[in-house]
């Protein structure tokens, strides 16, 4: 009898298969929206730059003067001992975070909410950034990491500049010790093995020595069956169209 496969056996939600969140050093998202900041600016400290395992960007404490301590996604430039501010009369310069409906086209923003209040959900990859396309007194256009633009309430706030780490990914793993250790405080299973290298009892495509075709399983399918071709519309060499040469 073979082992479940590896989809059933994350399903089941063993110790194995859970996240270490225990390891995070907390929400790295904006504080609740206050009159304050509504209304004027506030300004805060960087205490610190912190490493948060599983995460390429590295981590801004900041303690502001309200006594409440934020942890945010560290733009570059950001230093220790630099004073932001946060509300929407804060200048244009980097780390100071405002909505994006008070910040200029063109310029390069990160951590953006896709609802007002939400704490920020876009640009927060090490590296990346959007930038603001357009303003309309309804709404306001930014240019996503992806290149798709898309239209958000003015009232979204966002951090100016870069997230800090770009470049992580250009450095090559080199060994296999180097991967294992990334993707174990992520909470990935690696190495993957192929389906088609399995024996039968253990994956539906395993087994035997030819190469065979799986066919398109529904996207209802269960745990176990719904492997290789999910919810396809089509599969296999279109008619009419040269096959290739090896």
């Amino acid at each position: 009898m073979g082992k479940r496969l590896i989809v059933q056996r994350r399903g089941r939600g063993g110790s194995v298969f859970r996240s270490p969140s225990w390891k995070r050093v907390g929400d790295v998202k904006y504080s609740p929206l206050t009159d304050v900041e509504l209304k004027s600016v506030i300004k805060g400290k960087v205490e610190a730059l912190l490493h948060d395992p599983g995460r390429g960007a590295p981590v801004a404490l900041v303690k502001f003067e309200n006594g409440v301590r934020e942890l945010i996604v560290a733009p570059e430039g950001l230093s220790v001992g630099q004073v932001i501010a946060k509300g929407v009369a804060a200048s244009i310069d980097v780390g100071n975070i405002l909505p994006i409906g008070k910040i200029p086209e063109g310029t390069l923003i990160c951590n953006v909410e896709a609802k007002p209040g939400d704490g920020g959900k876009f640009a927060r990859a090490s590296g990346s950034y959007a930038t603001i396309v357009a303003q309309a007194p309804d709404k306001t256009i930014i240019r996503l990491p992806s290149g798709k633009l898309k239209s958000l309430n003015p009232k979204c706030r966002a951090t100016i500049g870069v997230v800090a780490g770009g470049g992580r990914t250009e450095k090559p793993f080199v060994k296999a010790g180097t991967k294992y250790y990334r993707v174990k405080v992520k909470a990935w299973k690696w190495p993957v093995v192929r389906g088609k290298a399995m024996v039968a009892a253990s994956h539906p495509h395993g087994g035997g020595h030819h190469p065979k075709g799986s066919p398109p399983v529904p996207r209802t399918a269960p745990p176990g069956q719904k492997v290789g071709h999910i919810a396809a519309r089509r599969t296999g060499r279109k008619k009419g169209t040269p096959r290739k040469r090896r």
